[in-house]
């Protein structure tokens, strides 16, 4: 049989036939509206507010929501199925009141996906606002005032900073007394102290932003006073129970509130000075913020060392524990998580409103979505606590609490010790360890400072490097965290020799591997990695009689810089070996052709 000469495309004869379906044209569906004199078609009216129905609203908001979900379980659930089956399967304890854990890490997740598109809704908007149009409007000294009462606001609205708080219930007044008088009496003050650092940290920050400062010289400056009063803090038995709340301090400040704001207007700033196309704009801020609190902090424990006595502190511990019984409906779970999240996003929300109507005299733009990003933060800062209380801190403190089970007798744990001491050992430290590189490999801020890495060396310095090379550092800083605690060995030592070594290899480092090494180690800390570390450190603390469990996360903090420093060193090294070997190599036409047009 000869083919067929006329050959017809099938979709040309669906659209002949017209497949099942009738052609009608707009007009004749929509109503005319008439037409005027001269026969022009008169404008449509004004439609209404779209009205939607509650099913189509879930419709429509279903796919918006699951995937802001997801992100945070991802984040959340890892973590948590690890301390979990770490504790069935390898302590053999059962986890107590799991149906309740459950809900408070359901809370937590909710309540980040909440806070954080509230962030992006509200309270980013709102500082970019201020960030571009202040420096603009207002003089230097007005601009650095309000960048130093921003950073008091947005460490109120940290939420990791309620788990600093929240630990104060676990810390006995008898065997640290100024270190209980910080968590609990003082512990209004001692928030106030960190926002008031975070604050001095962004002005200069700020100013390094304004006139192209190196960043080299104003970590060496900050280390001394920061290393000095530690020292003299070690060598007095009381104050040196403080040194690890201290350093800890700076790894609570620098987290999802505090960076972007603080940034957004201290990059604005150098915008308006004409100097915002810098490669390293932006990084300074990060590290200046994880060391000032640790001087503020240590500033404000001996005041309390001078002015009140031991026997003071103990008695007024004893005043409030006989007061627990009748306390009022807002200093008891929930209301005190409640309240807690009002206290730390209202303040912050008003002192911007207060900057954007009386200093710059503007309104807000899209205020119903700015609002509405305002009111997701505040119920996403509540859910937080909520489930902090009920959630991350008891799965952390669980876990922490039991870890020692695996090398040595403890109360509640049956047949504790599980294993061989040196087996155990290894184990707990193990644990420690992959909790730590599992934790920072997932963090979504680490994945951004890595392109940013790349793009600063000219793709020399890959991303995969730089979260590898952070990853390990944090997981051996917890992993030595853990073995202070578990020996009590003193956090000086510990702590000193590691920043006099990276101060070393700052100085012998690129301005580029420098900003981004120190500028990792406050990239690692966010609102989940901080509760969960810090719980633990605390179980783990109380498990093995230590008198403090602080410290774990100053160790996370300088592991990865010393890991980026030296994988920086390397990496260059490495780029010294091949510039001579390619210098060598015969140059071809297209090598010449991209040399000429460069």
């Amino acid at each position: 049989m000869s083919p067929m000469k006329n050959q017809v495309r099938y979709a040309d004869y669906l659209r002949a036939i017209g497949a099942g379906r009738r052609e009608l044209s707009f007009n004749a569906i929509v109503p005319s509206e008439g037409r005027d004199a001269r026969g022009r078609p008169l404008p449509k009216p004004a439609t209404g507010p779209i009205r939607l129905h509650p099913d189509e609203i879930l419709r429509l908001l279903q796919p918006y929501v699951s995937v802001r979900f997801l992100d945070q379980l991802k984040a959340v659930a890892p973590l948590a199925l690890y301390l979990a089956l770490f504790q069935i399967l390898i302590l053999r304890q059962l986890i107590d009141e799991s149906w309740l854990i459950t809900g408070g890490l359901f809370a937590v997740t909710l309540g980040l996906m909440c806070f954080m598109e509230g962030l992006k809704l509200g309270l980013m908007p709102f500082g970019e606002l201020i960030g571009h149009r202040l420096p603009r409007r207002s003089p230097l000294p007005l601009v650095l005032l309000i960048t130093l009462l921003l950073g008091i606001g947005v460490t109120f609205a940290e939420p990791a900073i309620g788990a600093l708080q929240a630990a104060g219930q676990n810390v006995s007044p008898e065997r640290a007394p100024y270190l209980w008088a910080l968590l609990n009496p003082w512990s209004g003050v001692l928030v106030l102290v960190i926002g008031a650092s975070v604050g001095l940290a962004a002005v200069l920050g700020t100013l390094r932003f304004l006139y192209g400062w190196s960043l080299k010289p104003l970590i060496h400056a900050s280390l001394v006073p920061v290393l000095g009063l530690t020292l003299y803090g070690a060598s007095q038995p009381e104050l040196a129970k403080v040194l690890g709340l201290a350093w800890d301090a700076g790894a609570v400040t620098t987290g999802p509130v505090t960076v972007p704001l603080v940034l957004a207007l201290g990059i604005g700033i150098a915008a308006a000075a004409g100097r915002g196309d810098s490669g390293l704009s932006g990084f300074g801020i990060v590290t200046l913020a994880s060391l000032f609190p640790v001087i503020g902090v240590l500033l404000l424990a001996f005041y309390i060392a001078g002015t009140v006595t031991p026997a003071e502190i103990l008695a007024a511990a004893t005043v409030a524990g006989a007061s627990t019984g009748d306390l009022a409906w807002y200093a008891r779970s929930p209301g005190v998580e409640v309240l807690m999240g009002l206290r730390a996003i209202l303040p912050l929300v008003l002192f911007l409103f207060v900057i954007l109507k009386l200093v710059l005299k503007d309104d807000l733009p899209r205020p119903r979505e700015i609002w509405l990003g305002i009111a997701l933060t505040v119920i996403g800062m509540c859910l937080f606590n909520l489930g902090l209380t009920y959630g991350l801190s008891a799965l952390g403190g669980s876990a922490g609490s039991l870890v020692p089970a695996a090398f040595m007798e403890i109360p509640g744990a049956e047949d504790s010790p599980l294993y061989r001491y040196g087996v155990g050992l290894t184990l707990a430290v193990v644990f420690a360890w992959v909790l730590g590189f599992g934790a920072t490999y997932a963090e979504p801020a680490l994945n951004a400072l890595g392109v940013t890495a790349e793009q600063l060396t000219n793709g020399f310095f890959k991303k995969r490097t730089l979260i590898l090379a952070v990853s390990i550092g944090v997981a051996c800083g917890i992993a030595l965290g853990l073995t202070k605690l578990v020996f009590d060995l003193p956090l000086v030592w510990l702590i000193v020799p590691p920043y006099l070594l990276a101060a070393v290899l700052t100085l012998v480092s690129s301005e580029e591997f420098v900003n981004v090494a120190w500028d990792s180690a406050g990239v690692t800390t966010g609102p989940i990695t901080v509760p969960l570390v810090l719980a633990m450190g605390l179980g783990l603390g109380q498990a093995t009689q230590a008198v403090e469990g602080f410290g774990i996360l100053c160790l996370a903090s300088i592991g990865p810089i010393i890991s980026v420093l030296l994988t920086g060193l390397w990496a260059r090294r490495r780029l010294g070996r091949q510039a001579p070997a390619a210098q060598r190599a015969p140059v071809t036409h297209s090598v010449l052709e991209a040399q000429s047009s460069l």
